[in-house]
């Protein structure tokens, strides 16, 4: 059974408990930083997936609906579809915290996705095989998938209570797009299904980075193959962005943290280099987040992972 890597689970738990001892949140603050993540989750996830527009022309298609230039119409639909089925996980989640993953709710949330776009195939498991262009998986028959989606069910319920939150939402999506169950929509559904598990044990939204396409294949690929560990470091990752973000939005300012700053500065005050820095940061090693393309630490997170290091030697 893969498991989430001790120092990154420690840190992640630390900082979800730090988060939920500031309740109740200061309800603008909590709207604000819920409308800038429903943006950036929208951009993000349909650009994975090839959409052309960018994080601003989402903001003002959704927002101010706006028709951007040379953005075909797919572009502009895709986006408000997105924003919808975000904003019914949010209400979904709000109306039951303790509800499992149904086969309902998955159809449901993939017809909201491709509701403009793909119409005919909404909430609909497909009919036929498919290829994944780039990819060395191919997915099950199409006959198999009530039988693989009822088993992902069952499934959910038996390990929901045996697996860390992380290890569970980031095994759901990719027992999700494993199966493929849609013609069109699967990895973005297979997000929001688990941000569903995270949201409901009160982490923000994870979301995964366009920047950060690469590593998200090349990790799903490994899972492919049941090695779980580095797709499910990379969620815990893409979850620490997140927490990162609010606590530094909403910790009172006597509480705040050391302030990070890019690889390139924090190299020259502690004594490794740049290009191993970043290699700690990629693996989940040292405490980082990622702004655009650049990871971004603190002289404080390197001190920590050198402690961290000299006793796991003792050891």
């Amino acid at each position: 059974m893969p498991y989430l890597e001790k120092h990154l689970k420690a840190r992640v738990d630390d900082k979800l408990k730090l988060l939920q001892g500031l309740r109740p949140l200061p309800p603008i603050s909590v709207a604000k930083l819920r409308e800038q993540f429903a943006i950036e989750m929208t951009y993000n996830s349909n650009a994975i997936e090839g959409n052309r527009l960018t994080l601003k022309e989402t903001f003002l298609v959704i927002q101010e609906g706006l028709t951007i230039k040379g953005k075909s119409l797919k572009d502009h639909l895709e986006a408000k579809d997105h924003y919808e089925a975000l904003n019914y996980l949010y209400d979904f989640i709000e109306k039951d915290k303790r509800s499992t993953i149904s086969e309902v709710f998955i159809r449901s949330i993939q017809s909201l996705i491709v509701r403009e776009t793909e119409k005919q195939e909404a909430g609909k498991y497909r009919s036929g095989n498919v290829i994944i262009t780039g990819s060395n998986h191919t997915p099950p028959d199409s006959s198999e998938i009530p039988s693989l989606m009822e088993g992902l069910v069952k499934w959910i319920k038996n390990n929901e209570k045996k697996l860390h939150h992380i290890e569970l939402a980031a095994i759901i999506h990719h027992k999700l797009v494993f199966i493929h169950p849609f013609f069109d929509g699967n990895g973005r559904t297979a997000r929001l299904v688990m941000n569903l598990i995270l949201m409901q044990k009160g982490y923000p939204i994870a979301m995964i980075l366009k920047n950060d396409r690469k590593r998200y294949y090349d990790a799903l690929d490994k899972a492919d193959k049941s090695e779980y560990l580095s797709f499910i470091n990379f969620v815990a990752q893409s979850v620490e962005r997140s927490l990162n973000i609010y606590l530094r939005i909403l910790l009172p300012q006597n509480k705040k943290k050391e302030n990070y700053f890019p690889l390139s500065i924090i190299s020259k005050k502690t004594p490794y280099s740049e290009k191993y820095l970043n290699l700690l940061a990629r693996t989940g090693k040292l405490e980082a987040y990622k702004e655009k393309r650049n990871w971004l630490t603190s002289v404080t997170a390197v001190e920590q992972y050198i402690k961290n290091r000299m006793r796991r030697r003792k050891l």
